[in-house]
C-alpha cells in the first residue's frame, strides 16, 4: 500500500522542515507549501490524503485556501495548525471546511495521533463509496473519481455516468440504444461524436483493452 500523502501549508521555513522531517520519519509522503499560492498551484495539479494548513500565510490565507478548495470540490481531510486562539477563530475555520483545528505550539506525537486518526475516518468513510471493477480499479461515486493503484482520476458528469453503466453491466455488450437511453435524458440529443469521446477518455485512464468495441453492436467494459 502507498504512503499517505499529505500537503503541508506554513510559512515558517523551520517549522515546515521540522514538521515535514518527522512525518516523513513516521512513513508519510509530504509536500511543503509557504505561501496560500503555492499550496493552490499544488491542489490543482496533484491529489492529497490530508492538508495540513497555517492560517495567517501569504495571500490566500488558510481560511480563504480552503473555502476556495471546497467550492472547486477538493474534499480532503484538513487540519489547520496556527497560532490563533479566540472561540471566533475556531468558528471560522470550521465554517471554512476544516476537519479538525490544532493551535500553536503543539507537541508533534499530538498532531501525529490527529492525522492518523483523521486519516482512518477518510480511507473508511472513501472504502464504503468505492466500486470495486478489479483488483487494481475502483470507482468513487461520491467523488466522481476512478481510483487505479491508489491514484484518483477525476471524471467528467457524463464519463462518470457512463462509467456507472459499464459497472452495472460488466462483461455484457451495450448497445449504443441502450447508452443513449441511460446516459442522456429525454431533453437532451444523443451523440454518436460525444460518445467515442467519452469512450476515448476512459479508455484512456483504463487502458485500450478494458472497453471494448464489439463491430454493429456496440461496447462491452471487459472484466478478467
Amino acid at each position: 500500500m502507498s504512503k499517505a500523502h499529505l500537503l503541508i501549508l506554513e510559512d515558517d521555513s523551520n517549522l515546515n522542515d521540522t514538521i515535514a522531517d518527522f512525518l516523513e520519519d513516521n512513513h508519510y509522503s509530504v509536500e511543503a507549501a509557504f505561501s496560500g499560492m503555492e499550496a493552490q498551484d499544488l491542489l490543482y495539479e496533484k491529489r492529497f490524503d490530508l492538508l495540513l494548513l497555517d492560517v495567517n500565510v501569504p495571500s490566500p490565507n488558510g481560511f480563504e485556501l480552503l473555502r476556495w478548495a471546497r467550492e472547486q470540490g477538493i474534499d480532503t481531510p484538513t487540519i489547520f495548525i496556527t497560532s490563533l486562539n479566540s472561540v471566533d477563530d475556531l468558528e471560522m475555520g470550521f465554517a471554512s471546511g476544516c476537519d479538525d483545528y490544532i493551535r500553536k505550539p503543539f507537541i508533534l506525537k499530538e498532531l501525529l495521533i490527529r492525522i492518523e486518526t483523521l486519516l482512518k475516518r477518510s480511507f473508511a468513510s472513501r472504502k464504503q463509496t468505492i466500486l470495486a471493477i478489479d483488483e487494481r480499479i475502483g470507482y468513487n461515486t461520491q467523488s466522481s473519481e476512478l481510483i487505479i493503484d491508489d491514484r484518483a482520476y477525476a471524471l467528467g458528469k457524463k464519463e462518470s455516468q457512463l462509467l456507472k453503466i459499464f459497472v452495472k453491466h460488466t462483461n455484457e455488450v451495450l448497445t449504443h440504444e441502450y447508452i443513449f437511453s441511460h446516459l442522456w435524458s429525454f431533453d437532451e440529443t444523443p451523440s454518436d461524436t460525444s460518445l467515442r469521446t467519452y469512450i476515448k477518455h476512459l479508455r484512456k485512464i483504463l487502458g485500450k483493452e478494458k472497453i471494448e468495441s464489439i463491430k454493429r453492436q456496440g461496447y462491452r467494459l471487459r472484466i478478467d
